[in-house]
């Protein structure tokens, strides 16, 4: 029977990965050390001291993984540059053989029929950038960027159309200089982290005037793991406070980049003391976007209150599905959360860039896996993609993450996302039941 959840012609179906998690290779080549190469290697830091040192040594397998996109029918892949594979100190001379592996993965990628869609940051700080200037603490760092930036898009631009400029603000800001949960790490005062934040938004905007300058036929965009609240009921008080708590709980990050303003309220009564800014800050950062990219996993619901915020965040049940990270699987949250992104900015395209889940995945005695929960988590949550689209959200396109297993940051090899397995002993790939399934659901354009 023919699906149901037909998708719009041009809807564009991809799978996502990150420099660090996959690659390897990482003393090879003229690359230089890393945030993620320091933090790794220091004690207790990650799941079984594992590091990204070898990872899916996807530098050394680059034309085989490509034969195995192509055999899923991939024909948009995202990917991420390691910073200090290009600059090794951050900044000065080029490494081009760090380029050069660029140049011919996006070459062998084109000849494959899969357009690129570079990421020019995701979490790995060169360690010099760290050691000199303290790293996102210094608003020198975000001007450094920029000028990564210059060098990157200058040598692929004429090959590559789609960017993103960094992934995940939170993840190496928050996250890593108040939590210590990732490189650098720290605990640091708001003042301090609340800074790098800033910083980082005023590199993604430094960035996006180099890549406009440079290519000025690209779709430019950021990557953001926004907070995504949901109506625990489907009625207007519900619907009205999980808006509310949308814009509120993302003051920090989405809407001063969308909107060029500081919520001082709402940033004060989540996040602290606002950050040391310029009005010339505000509008390098909120200049127009082609999209933005979302990465989504989960959130929690929320209910009216009668409190000085006007909601209220539900804790999830302890019996509540999760998946192998202890993450609730919410996919009405990923519905709601295009949804609210319509309501306050109108039609600025949406792209997911990220969405999957970790499972305890096994190889069967057949040699398959059969990861039957990703599959049911995939196709709840494109049915909420295609919900939002028959509503009129422009929802223009969906990434799985991740294409492989991977280096999972602090949880080191023990969590899997991948729709293709990869036995690190070996480096033997196996595309898992999901990839199959995804294949399908790429090939029809529609949620089987």
């Amino acid at each position: 029977m023919a699906s149901s959840y037909q998708f719009p012609a041009d809807f564009e179906w991809g799978a996502a990965t990150a420099a660090y998690q996959i690659e390897g290779a990482y003393n090879e080549d003229g690359r230089g050390m890393s945030t993620w190469d320091t933090f790794s290697r220091l004690p207790g830091r990650t799941l079984d001291g594992d590091t990204g040192d070898v990872a899916c040594d996807h530098y050394h397998r680059t034309k085989q993984d490509i034969e195995l996109m192509k055999q899923l029918g991939l024909k948009h892949y995202r990917f991420s540059i390691a910073w200090p594979r290009i600059l090794p100190t951050g900044e000065g001379a080029v490494n081009q053989a760090g380029l050069d592996f660029y140049s011919q993965l996006v070459d062998d990628l084109i000849a494959a029929g899969i357009e690129p869609l570079i990421t020019l940051f995701h979490w790995d700080l060169p360690q010099a950038l760290q050691d000199n200037y303290g790293g996102w603490k210094s608003r020198r760092v975000a001007e450094l960027f920029a000028e990564y930036t210059d060098v990157v898009t200058k040598a692929l631009g004429d090959r590559v159309k789609k960017w993103s400029t960094i992934n995940e603000i939170m993840c190496f800001t928050t996250m890593a200089h108040k939590l210590d949960q990732h490189a650098p790490g720290g605990l640091e005062p708001d003042a301090i982290t609340n800074q790098t934040v800033h910083h980082a938004l005023l590199g993604h905007g430094l960035a996006t005037q180099v890549i406009r300058q440079n290519i000025p036929d690209a779709t430019v965009g950021i990557v953001d793991n926004l907070y995504a609240p949901w109506p625990l009921h489907r009625d207007e008080a519900h619907i009205a406070a999980a808006r509310k708590a949308f814009k509120d709980r993302n003051a920090q990050i989405l809407f001063p980049l969308l909107t060029g303003k500081y919520d001082e309220q709402a940033y004060q009564r989540h996040f602290g003391d606002l950050p040391q800014y310029t009005d010339e800050d505000m509008a390098i950062i909120s200049q127009p976007l082609d999209y933005i990219g979302y990465n989504f996993y989960n959130h929690p619901p929320v209910r009216p209150s009668d409190n000085e915020q006007g909601f209220e965040v539900i804790d999830m049940p302890d019996a509540y599905p999760r998946t192998d990270m202890g993450w609730p699987i919410t996919p009405d949250a990923m519905y709601w959360l295009l949804k609210f992104t319509q309501d306050y900015f109108g039609d600025l395209p949406i792209y997911i860039t990220e969405n999957g889940m970790a499972a305890a995945d096994k190889v069967e005695r057949d040699g398959t896996v059969q990861d039957m929960d990703r599959i049911e988590f995939l196709r709840t949550h494109l049915r909420a993609c295609h919900q939002a689209i028959a509503e009129g959200v422009p929802l223009k396109g969906y990434y799985v993450w991740s294409l492989f297993d991977n280096f999972e940051w602090a949880f080191g090899y023990t969590k899997r996302f991948g729709i293709i397995r990869v036995e690190y002993d070996t480096q033997k790939r196996i595309v898992k039941e999901s990839g199959h399934y995804y294949k399908a659901v790429m090939a029809s354009n529609s949620v089987l």
